[in-house]
């Protein structure tokens, strides 16, 4: 059924692309926005940004629209995340279009977090896949972007690697904001509805404490244990990403007396949406201190 939906939305997509305004840009599709601001950050306008999970959505189950498809077609590069559920169901065939585009997978030069029901007949089945949240992972996600736009266009790597080496600096800028946060704070345990940052906890010492468990709503049983968790490790906070229901969030914070955080880890603004978990992050670590 999805091939028929894929061969579908191919057909439509030609028809949507004949006579389409474009920029005049070649176009590089990423999986999520904020891959697009690495790829604008080091290239600046040289390239249109096609951005397959927009935002507001959920990019574990997003299926693609006619218009992202056409600009696939047309794209030099995709820039993929490598673990995220969409590309489980899409990544083939996105390719299968596009025979001639580079392909980049982010998590190619990431340490990824693996569960031991993701290891199977000795390699992984998945991973995590909400690694540019962390500043270390985004470290070595600027230099593999780098490293795709000197291939796609190598006349301008000088201007590249300058404004590499000042992406660099933002996020070692937001990598030192947070060693310094979280260097001595004695409750390091935090709740998040959907486990988005899992890198952030594991590269600067926290605890995530998921609602969600392998992408499902907790049970009875389940939600009795992340209420007297979160009364023994007094927490105020219960983080949840913008994309997601609040429902079981709302009903753990109404038992502990928390309060709920929205995060926005999936904005095309990576330095302000990581910055600002950071400081979310820290401020609700401070409060479960008290």
């Amino acid at each position: 059924m999805r091939k028929i939906f894929f061969l579908l939305l191919i057909c439509f997509a030609i028809s949507c692309g004949r006579g389409g305004n474009d920029s005049g840009n070649k176009i590089i599709t990423v999986s999520i926005a904020p891959f697009k601001y690495f790829v604008e950050e080091i290239a600046g306008n040289d390239f249109t940004v096609n951005i397959m999970v927009p935002a507001g959505a959920d990019p574990h189950t997003y299926e693609p629209f006619p218009g992202q498809i056409s600009k696939l077609r047309k794209s030099v590069a995709y820039i993929s995340n490598g673990y995220l559920g969409f590309e489980m169901n899409w990544l083939d065939r996105f390719y299968e279009t596009n025979r001639t585009m580079k392909k980049l997978s982010l998590a190619d030069g990431i340490n990824p977090i693996v569960s031991s029901s993701q290891h199977k007949g000795g390699h992984i089945e998945g991973a995590d896949p909400h690694y540019w949240v962390s500043a270390r992972c985004a470290l070595i996600m600027a230099s593999s972007v780098k490293e795709l736009l000197n291939e796609l266009n190598p006349s301008q790597k000088v201007k590249y690697e300058a404004n590499y080496q000042a992406l660099i600096s933002k996020i070692q800028e937001v990598d030192r904001k947070a060693r310094e946060l979280f260097s001595d704070i004695p409750n390091r345990c935090f709740m998040i509805y959907h486990p988005n940052l899992a890198y952030v906890a594991r590269d600067y010492g926290l605890e995530e404490i998921p609602v969600e468990f392998e992408g499902k709503e907790p049970s009875p049983s389940r939600m009795k244990e992340l209420i007297d968790r979160a009364r023994k490790e007094n927490i105020k906070t219960i983080f949840v990403q913008r994309e997601y229901d609040t429902k079981n969030a709302k009903a753990i914070a109404g038992e502990i007396g928390a309060e709920i955080t929205l995060i926005d880890p999936l904005s095309e603004n990576w330095q302000k949406s990581t910055t600002d978990i950071i400081n979310a992050l820290y401020k609700s670590l401070l409060e479960n201190s008290k």
